[in-house]
Protein backbone atom coordinates (compact mmCIF):
# COMPACT_ATOMS: atom_id res chain seq x y z
CA UNK A 1 0.00 0.00 0.00
CA UNK A 2 2.62 2.55 1.04
CA UNK A 3 4.48 1.39 -1.90
CA UNK A 4 1.64 2.24 -4.11
CA UNK A 5 1.21 5.88 -2.83
CA UNK A 6 4.90 6.66 -3.22
CA UNK A 7 5.09 5.76 -6.99
CA UNK A 8 2.08 7.82 -7.63
CA UNK A 9 2.39 11.99 -8.25
CA UNK A 10 4.23 13.90 -6.61
CA UNK A 11 4.64 11.51 -3.90
CA UNK A 12 8.14 10.24 -3.08
CA UNK A 13 9.90 13.71 -4.47
CA UNK A 14 7.40 14.97 -1.04
CA UNK A 15 9.27 12.12 0.99
CA UNK A 16 12.86 12.51 -0.76
CA UNK A 17 12.52 16.00 0.19
CA UNK A 18 11.39 15.48 3.86
CA UNK A 19 14.41 13.26 3.90
CA UNK A 20 16.47 15.81 2.93
CA UNK A 21 15.45 18.42 5.21
CA UNK A 22 15.90 16.09 8.22
CA UNK A 23 18.88 15.13 7.15
CA UNK A 24 20.30 19.01 6.75
CA UNK A 25 18.92 19.57 10.10
CA UNK A 26 20.97 17.13 11.70
CA UNK A 27 24.24 18.43 10.00
CA UNK A 28 23.31 21.13 10.92
CA UNK A 29 23.04 22.71 7.40
CA UNK A 30 19.57 24.80 8.48
CA UNK A 31 18.95 26.00 11.96
CA UNK A 32 15.82 24.48 12.84
CA UNK A 33 12.79 25.89 14.56
CA UNK A 34 9.50 23.76 15.32
CA UNK A 35 7.64 26.84 15.89
CA UNK A 36 8.02 27.83 12.09
CA UNK A 37 8.11 24.19 11.10
CA UNK A 38 4.51 24.51 12.96
CA UNK A 39 3.56 27.80 10.94
CA UNK A 40 4.30 26.22 7.66
CA UNK A 41 2.48 23.19 8.29
CA UNK A 42 -0.65 25.45 9.30
CA UNK A 43 0.01 27.49 6.54
CA UNK A 44 -0.78 24.23 3.89
CA UNK A 45 -3.55 23.43 5.86
CA UNK A 46 -5.37 26.56 5.03
CA UNK A 47 -4.19 26.67 1.58
CA UNK A 48 -5.82 22.98 1.22
CA UNK A 49 -9.05 24.13 2.24
CA UNK A 50 -8.95 27.60 0.27
CA UNK A 51 -7.40 25.50 -3.08
CA UNK A 52 -10.10 22.93 -2.96
CA UNK A 53 -12.70 24.96 -2.39
CA UNK A 54 -12.41 28.49 -4.79
CA UNK A 55 -9.73 27.28 -6.93
CA UNK A 56 -10.31 23.34 -7.87
CA UNK A 57 -14.25 23.99 -7.77
CA UNK A 58 -13.80 27.29 -9.63
CA UNK A 59 -16.45 27.38 -12.99
CA UNK A 60 -14.80 26.26 -16.06
CA UNK A 61 -12.32 29.07 -18.20
CA UNK A 62 -13.17 30.34 -20.99
CA UNK A 63 -9.53 29.18 -22.18
CA UNK A 64 -9.45 25.81 -23.83
CA UNK A 65 -5.68 25.15 -21.69
CA UNK A 66 -6.69 26.40 -18.52
CA UNK A 67 -9.94 23.92 -18.85
CA UNK A 68 -7.61 20.87 -19.75
CA UNK A 69 -5.79 22.30 -16.45
CA UNK A 70 -8.97 22.27 -14.45
CA UNK A 71 -9.99 18.37 -15.46
CA UNK A 72 -6.44 17.01 -14.29
CA UNK A 73 -6.29 18.58 -11.44
CA UNK A 74 -9.54 18.09 -10.04
CA UNK A 75 -13.01 17.90 -12.63
CA UNK A 76 -11.94 14.87 -13.54
CA UNK A 77 -10.98 13.26 -10.25
CA UNK A 78 -14.76 13.61 -9.75
CA UNK A 79 -15.76 11.94 -12.67
CA UNK A 80 -13.84 8.67 -11.61
CA UNK A 81 -12.30 8.81 -7.99
CA UNK A 82 -11.18 5.32 -8.39
CA UNK A 83 -8.16 6.69 -10.58
CA UNK A 84 -5.22 6.86 -8.92
CA UNK A 85 -3.17 8.93 -11.64
CA UNK A 86 -5.77 11.55 -11.26
CA UNK A 87 -5.54 11.56 -7.36
CA UNK A 88 -2.85 12.86 -6.71
CA UNK A 89 -0.84 16.34 -6.96
CA UNK A 90 1.35 16.57 -10.17
CA UNK A 91 4.66 17.50 -10.28
CA UNK A 92 3.88 20.42 -12.48
CA UNK A 93 1.36 22.05 -9.97
CA UNK A 94 3.10 21.08 -6.81
CA UNK A 95 6.74 22.21 -8.14
CA UNK A 96 6.23 26.15 -8.55
CA UNK A 97 3.68 26.46 -5.82
CA UNK A 98 6.50 24.85 -2.90
CA UNK A 99 8.79 27.65 -5.03
CA UNK A 100 6.72 30.46 -4.56
CA UNK A 101 5.73 29.67 -1.18
CA UNK A 102 9.22 29.21 -0.25
CA UNK A 103 10.05 33.01 -1.55
CA UNK A 104 7.05 34.39 0.65
CA UNK A 105 8.41 32.69 3.60
CA UNK A 106 11.67 34.37 2.53
CA UNK A 107 10.40 37.77 2.21
CA UNK A 108 8.04 37.89 5.04
CA UNK A 109 10.50 36.59 8.01
CA UNK A 110 13.96 35.95 6.84
CA UNK A 111 15.71 33.36 4.59
CA UNK A 112 16.93 31.84 8.40
CA UNK A 113 13.15 30.09 8.28
CA UNK A 114 12.99 28.66 5.34
CA UNK A 115 13.79 25.36 5.78
CA UNK A 116 11.80 24.85 8.93
CA UNK A 117 8.77 26.26 7.23
CA UNK A 118 9.25 23.76 4.36
CA UNK A 119 9.67 21.01 6.59
CA UNK A 120 6.40 21.46 7.63
CA UNK A 121 4.66 22.57 3.96
CA UNK A 122 5.97 19.46 2.83
CA UNK A 123 5.03 17.08 5.48
CA UNK A 124 1.46 18.38 5.67
CA UNK A 125 1.16 18.00 1.96
CA UNK A 126 2.49 13.97 2.63
CA UNK A 127 -0.35 13.76 5.36
CA UNK A 128 -2.91 15.38 2.91
CA UNK A 129 -1.89 13.01 -0.05
CA UNK A 130 -2.29 10.15 2.51
CA UNK A 131 -5.24 10.67 3.89
CA UNK A 132 -7.04 11.40 0.54
CA UNK A 133 -5.21 8.35 -0.74
CA UNK A 134 -6.53 6.20 2.01
CA UNK A 135 -10.20 7.57 1.44
CA UNK A 136 -10.41 6.36 -2.35
CA UNK A 137 -8.50 3.26 -1.96
CA UNK A 138 -10.42 -0.15 -0.61
CA UNK A 139 -8.94 -0.20 2.97
CA UNK A 140 -10.49 -0.01 6.39
CA UNK A 141 -8.30 2.14 8.93
CA UNK A 142 -7.21 0.65 12.21
CA UNK A 143 -8.86 3.72 14.43
CA UNK A 144 -12.08 5.58 14.81
CA UNK A 145 -10.83 8.99 13.52
CA UNK A 146 -9.13 7.31 10.30
CA UNK A 147 -12.67 5.66 9.46
CA UNK A 148 -14.24 8.88 9.99
CA UNK A 149 -12.00 10.80 8.05
CA UNK A 150 -12.48 8.54 5.18
CA UNK A 151 -16.27 8.71 4.99
CA UNK A 152 -16.06 12.32 5.55
CA UNK A 153 -14.20 12.80 2.98
CA UNK A 154 -16.23 10.58 0.51
CA UNK A 155 -19.50 13.06 1.33
CA UNK A 156 -17.61 15.41 -0.56
CA UNK A 157 -17.83 12.80 -3.31
CA UNK A 158 -20.76 10.50 -3.03
CA UNK A 159 -23.25 13.04 -1.47
CA UNK A 160 -22.40 16.98 -2.63
CA UNK A 161 -19.48 18.49 -3.99
CA UNK A 162 -20.98 21.52 -2.53
CA UNK A 163 -20.02 21.17 1.75
CA UNK A 164 -16.90 19.29 3.33
CA UNK A 165 -14.05 20.54 1.45
CA UNK A 166 -12.13 19.66 3.94
CA UNK A 167 -9.70 16.56 3.02
CA UNK A 168 -7.14 15.82 6.07
CA UNK A 169 -9.79 17.49 8.93
CA UNK A 170 -12.76 19.40 9.10
CA UNK A 171 -11.56 22.29 10.93
CA UNK A 172 -12.13 25.13 8.20
CA UNK A 173 -15.30 23.50 6.88
CA UNK A 174 -16.73 24.56 9.68
CA UNK A 175 -15.25 27.74 9.97
CA UNK A 176 -15.98 28.90 6.22
CA UNK A 177 -19.52 27.33 6.64
CA UNK A 178 -19.56 24.01 4.63
CA UNK A 179 -19.76 21.68 7.05
CA UNK A 180 -23.17 19.49 7.23
CA UNK A 181 -24.31 16.70 8.63
CA UNK A 182 -25.17 13.67 5.70
CA UNK A 183 -28.66 13.53 6.60
CA UNK A 184 -28.98 17.36 6.22
CA UNK A 185 -27.68 17.72 2.29
CA UNK A 186 -29.81 16.38 -0.24
CA UNK A 187 -27.67 13.77 -2.59
CA UNK A 188 -26.69 16.35 -5.22
CA UNK A 189 -26.62 15.20 -9.14
CA UNK A 190 -23.42 16.75 -10.23
CA UNK A 191 -20.80 15.01 -7.65
CA UNK A 192 -19.51 13.21 -10.56
CA UNK A 193 -19.65 15.87 -13.38
CA UNK A 194 -18.56 19.40 -12.05
CA UNK A 195 -20.65 21.99 -13.90
CA UNK A 196 -21.98 19.51 -16.10
CA UNK A 197 -18.35 19.29 -17.82
CA UNK A 198 -17.69 15.92 -19.66
CA UNK A 199 -14.48 14.66 -18.32
CA UNK A 200 -11.56 14.97 -20.15
CA UNK A 201 -9.60 11.65 -21.04
CA UNK A 202 -5.88 11.57 -19.64
CA UNK A 203 -3.79 9.44 -22.65
CA UNK A 204 -1.74 7.88 -19.83
CA UNK A 205 -2.49 4.44 -18.32
CA UNK A 206 -4.97 3.92 -16.06
CA UNK A 207 -4.23 3.04 -12.21
CA UNK A 208 -7.46 1.34 -11.09
CA UNK A 209 -8.34 0.69 -7.40
CA UNK A 210 -11.59 -0.19 -6.60
CA UNK A 211 -14.08 2.30 -5.73
CA UNK A 212 -13.59 4.17 -2.81
CA UNK A 213 -17.34 4.43 -2.50
CA UNK A 214 -17.71 0.87 -1.75
CA UNK A 215 -16.34 2.21 1.83
CA UNK A 216 -18.51 4.65 2.28
CA UNK A 217 -21.30 5.18 4.74
CA UNK A 218 -23.68 8.02 5.11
Amino acid sequence: MVGTFLRHGSNIWLALAVAALVVCFAAGVFPFYLLWALIGALAFYGSEYGFHRFAFHAGPSRFAFVRKLQHRLHYDHHAEPDRLDLLFLPVWFLVPNLAVTALIFALAFGSAVVASAMLGVTFAILHYEWVHYVAHVPYRPRTPIGRWIKQYHLRHHFISEKFWFGVSNPALDLLGGTFRQARDVARSATTRKLFGSPPIVIASARRRASSGSKAFRS
